[in-house]
């Protein structure tokens, strides 16, 4: 299957961000049902020209059956006929599973773009999607997505960080990138947010819902320095806070997280699903809520 996506005759591409489903063992579980409908209602309303899952797609935590578990999360994306990708997060691969074989699962599913990624760097899920223009085969911009991993050691405890060879790789990427198409606009998409989600709170300029502490790592290995020296991610998008949805701009980057889409699972917010919508060549996005 064609890895690249493209930039509709208008010029604009729309991704659907579904986060923490939380999707669990039990095919009959209502809450899961009720989960999964409304993924489905939110995909034919909206019509997306990608879907993304930004972790946290199952709790395999006591599931039996993990991988079944990930069928039915990405069955509506499968049904859809739409292209879609996916990230990790703490809970998918919690208990009786790797993300490596949760990942040959995805990538048996139609529709999937997802990749594995370097053997040599930590995460797996680590990868680009370049976005074709809506007039030529050419690249005109570049989704990159990270594996932001589970829990920290318990010597520093909390959450995992994005590793530095995990930063390294985006660097060369960015620069490949560069060199081979000029600059590029480019959007991140990883679980765990950066510590500069609760930097963005206390400085920028937002808009949204925080209705709990952000749970980021306690270590901050440089992602978001690397962004802002690179110039090439307008927007990151990332999950695992179910109450906190806000967007905000910190340093010319627009942090955003989802908004939760499953109904097993802690939270206040009414579930649903963040909007993206890009414009060819411009390197400003528009982005939403939507209930479905």
């Amino acid at each position: 299957m064609n890895r690249n996506v493209k930039f509709r005759g208008d010029g604009s591409f729309k991704i659907l961000q579904l986060t923490d489903m939380h999707i669990g063992g039990d095919s009959n579980n209502a809450k899961d049902l009720k989960t999964i409908a409304l993924t489905e209602r939110l995909i034919a309303g909206e019509k997306p020209d990608l879907i993304v899952f930004t972790g946290d797609l199952i709790s395999s935590l006591g599931v039996q059956d993990p991988a079944a578990a990930l069928r039915r999360a990405i069955a509506p994306a499968v049904r859809s006929g739409i292209p879609w990708a996916h990230i990790f997060g703490n809970h998918d691969s919690e208990e009786n599973v790797t993300r490596e074989e949760l990942m040959e699962v995805s990538r048996e599913q139609s529709g999937c773009l997802s990749e594995a990624g370097p053997e040599d760097i930590n995460g797996t899920g680590n990868y680009i999607l370049t976005i074709e223009s809506g007039k030529s085969s050419s690249a005109a911009a570049v989704l990159y997505f990270l594996d932001s991993g589970a829990m920290a050691p318990e010597s520093i405890g909390g959450y995992e960080w994005i590793h530095t060879d995990q930063v390294n790789w985006y660097n060369e990427q960015s620069l490949r990138l560069q060199n081979e198409h000029g600059s590029l606009p480019a959007l991140a998409f990883f679980h765990i947010p950066l510590p500069e989600y609760d930097d963005v709170w206390q400085h920028g300029q937002v808009s949204g819902n925080k209705y709990e502490e952000v749970c980021c790592p306690k270590l901050n290995s440089g992602l978001f320095a690397a962004m802002a020296e690179r110039g090439d991610v307008a927007g990151t998008f990332a999950g695992h806070d179910h109450d906190n949805d806000y967007c905000g701009t910190l340093h010319g980057i627009r942090l955003c997280f989802g908004r939760v889409t499953g109904y097993n699972t802690y939270g206040s917010l009414e579930r649903g699903a963040r909007i993206i919508r890009l414009q060819e060549g411009e390197r400003h996005f528009d982005t939403w809520i939507s209930l479905g």
